[in-house]
């Protein structure tokens, strides 16, 4: 008895055209989501001087200025930064803090540690997300990493990783496709933040990651202040010039 083969080939059709379908969806949606993240922006970017005034004293941890390569600058495609080193007293931990601020979300998106340091060289070795409990009763999302290079992953240094978008905490990019998604490729203000220390040989990894976490918390309403209060300060500022050249139009006419 022969059987025949039409179910089979009927079934391969339908999964074909259902592939092509998806792909089709797919691409439209990658598309749209190009184009709204590359939107051109309304938004004043938050200025270089606002973020300066993040305090050098934060709780137990005293903060020194460290100068970044401009390329470096550049590269980041960023509006503003903060670029610091913080020890804590007594010589208990130290951490780099690197703050970098923008408007557009397709700019911010590519420059994640999982990228960057990938590409300089490292090697991920651990990622954990977590949420740290704050003293206000929120909670930090971000994203704890790794990494290892040279002789037998002889240098190591752990990663904190977070991101501010217009006063919400998230952990990674995600809100910033949602908001793209909506139709708004653009927000009014986007601050990503690292946390990085080496991890000694004499260290282990958990003492390690207590010392950026640490620094985190005790961070984490600094850094949302900061950008609140430029915010604010940059809405009054246009209120001001706007009502200010509504008045003169008034006056000359």
């Amino acid at each position: 008895m022969i059987k025949s083969n039409k179910p089979n080939k009927q079934s391969v059709i339908i999964a074909a055209v259902t592939a092509s379908f998806l792909m089709l969806v797919f691409g439209l949606g990658y598309r749209v989501l190009a184009a709204r993240l590359a939107a051109p922006v309304n938004t004043t970017p938050i200025s270089p001087e606002a973020l300066a005034q993040l305090p050098l004293q934060i709780g137990d941890w005293i903060g020194q200025e460290v100068l970044l390569d401009e390329a470096i600058v550049r590269a980041t495609d960023t509006d503003a930064h903060v670029n610091r080193r913080y020890s804590r007293h007594g010589g208990l931990g130290s951490v780099a803090l690197y703050i970098a601020s923008g408007v557009k979300a397709r700019d911010l998106m590519p420059h994640r540690p999982e990228v960057c340091y990938t590409g300089a060289g490292w090697t991920l070795t651990e990622r954990d997300s977590m949420e740290l409990p704050l003293s206000n009763g929120m909670k930090l999302p971000c994203n704890v990493l790794q990494f290892s290079r040279g002789s037998l992953g002889s240098s190591k240094v752990m990663v904190l990783d977070y991101y501010i978008v217009d006063g919400q905490y998230c952990h990674d990019v995600s809100l910033l496709r949602s908001k793209a998604w909506r139709g708004s490729g653009t927000v009014d203000y986007v601050a990503q933040v690292q946390i990085v220390t080496s991890v000694a040989t004499t260290q282990t990894a958990d003492s390690a990651k207590k010392i950026i976490t640490d620094f985190a918390i005790e961070s984490a309403q600094s850094i949302a202040d900061l950008f609140e209060g430029a915010v604010k300060s940059q809405t009054h500022d246009k209120v001001s010039f706007d009502a200010k050249n509504a008045y003169e139009g008034t006056e000359s006419g």
